[in-house]
């Protein structure tokens, strides 16, 4: 933005760009993928925007965010602040995000549900509980941007009802469904899995 790359980290609600209409380019990772790549623990960037400098991370002004982020991933993190493998993470990942129980995650990868509970905080920002309710509320909008209609989409997803569903988009975006569908609409980009231009 204004020709500074900014670092958004992971945020448990809507975040909305006070400056207007300033057009901007974004790169969005996969959960737990940054901080491995910054070497920056996600928790202490959580509900923050920071410039990619204060982070130790030099760039060009003129360098795209493919390079930037093929450079990153192409460098050896000096202190491990990712805990587990790539394997590990996509696999905690999936299991979250296909709903099943912390203390079922927890005892799976051989750890007690305090240790996942803090390992989580390091690379999603947050704890599993938190990252279950954004990866359903993900699955929700996939679902409706296939065509799935309100209430299918809201107990395929995992919601309790479809109200459920609407309190959760309300909280995570800070706009009605029916909103952030027509703004999905007009901001559409390759791949925005959160579904919503508002949450980093």
């Amino acid at each position: 933005m204004s020709g500074a790359v900014m670092v958004a980290g992971p945020d448990t609600a809507a975040s909305v760009n006070q400056r207007g209409r300033e057009p901007f380019v974004g790169l969005r990772f996969r959960p737990g993928a940054l901080p491995r790549l910054l070497d920056v623990p996600a928790s202490e960037l959580r509900e923050r925007r920071v410039p990619l400098t204060d982070l130790g991370v030099t760039c060009a002004r003129d360098r795209t965010l493919i390079e930037l982020a093929t450079t990153l991933a192409a460098d050896e993190p000096a202190n491990e602040t990712a805990p587990w493998s790539l394997d590990a993470l996509a696999h905690i990942t999936q299991r979250l995000d296909d709903g099943a129980a912390v203390a079922e995650v927890a005892r799976d990868s051989g750890w007690s549900s305090r240790t996942l509970q803090r390992q989580c905080r390091a690379v999603y920002g947050y704890g599993p509980a938190t990252l279950r309710r954004i990866l359903r509320f993900r699955r929700a909008l996939r679902l409706l941007d296939e065509g799935v209609g309100t209430a299918d989409a809201a107990a395929m997803a995992g919601f309790s009802d479809q109200p459920h569903l609407h309190r959760e988009v309300r909280g995570f975006t800070g706009m009605s469904l029916a909103t952030l569908r027509q703004d999905n609409t007009q901001n559409r980009s390759t791949d925005v899995p959160s579904g919503s231009v508002t949450v980093a």
